[in-house]
């Protein structure tokens, strides 16, 4: 039971940062836990996370429910049909493949290329719903292995935003309804899968709200220069463990 709280663990920590948490994740299940699928494990463990951002972000979920930012809502509803359009066929082609490393380094090289951006001039002008489908197809290359989908999709964000903690919470909020999709078309696939992981998705839940609440004190503190920065270099920290392992 404890290894698969501390898979949990780990997937509460690795969710909000540039090393992709499915890539660890997954790497972890393979090597500690017999007989578990580590991709779809992996996959379905997001779930915990997911109930994280539910929490924390309960008054914006609010006022999309309700209907009160209509704006937001427009961004996610685009965001989702990108990222399901994309992410569900690449999904199913990778799923068994340990890619995206390199990918990785690119999306660091990409958040670089941002803070510079950001340094020498605002944000260029672009529309939600532009951006939605930017960020959202993005969004969607991140079922590849290794391959972050919050580096992905705040470096997609901070093209269009300035405030570091707007971004993360765009991020972080247009993740929850494709992670919804997919953790209930693994659970209708291998329902096996919700049945052994269910202590860490408990963990991953606690552990995820605590460090999402520590990430966006930080990211309230420091511009967008400074955040596509860090990220970037923890990009290319987790491509050199990736290369390595």
């Amino acid at each position: 039971m404890w290894v698969y709280v501390l898979l949990g663990v780990i997937q509460g920590v690795f969710e909000w940062i540039p090393i992709s948490s499915e890539g660890v994740s997954a790497l972890f299940a393979h090597f500690f836990i017999t007989g578990l699928k580590p991709v779809e494990a992996a996959l379905f463990l997001h779930l915990g996370t997911l109930f994280s951002v539910l929490v924390y972000f309960r008054k914006a979920w609010w006022d999309v429910v309700l209907l009160r930012e209509r704006e937001l809502c427009r961004f996610l509803a685009i965001a989702t049909i990108a990222s399901l359009a994309v992410g569900f066929p690449i999904y199913l082609a990778v799923k068994s493949m340990a890619v995206g490393n390199g990918l990785l380094v690119l999306t660091g090289l990409g958040l670089l290329a941002t803070a510079c951006l950001h340094h020498r001039r605002r944000a260029i002008s672009v529309s939600t719903g532009r951006l939605a489908v930017f960020a959202g197809l993005l969004q969607g290359l991140a079922v590849i292995p290794g391959l972050s989908r919050s580096a992905a999709t705040v470096f997609g964000l901070s093209l269009g935003k300035t405030d570091s903690a707007e971004i993360l919470k765009d991020s972080y909020m247009m993740s929850a309804p494709v992670v919804a999709a997919a953790a209930a078309y693994i659970w209708l696939q291998d329902p096996a899968v919700a049945a052994a992981t269910w202590p860490a998705l408990v963990s991953s839940f606690a552990v995820g709200f605590i460090s999402l609440y520590l990430l966006m004190k930080f990211a309230a503190r420091i511009n967008i220069s400074r955040l596509a920065v860090a990220f970037a270099v923890l990009c290319f920290v987790g491509a050199g463990i990736g290369f390595i392992v």
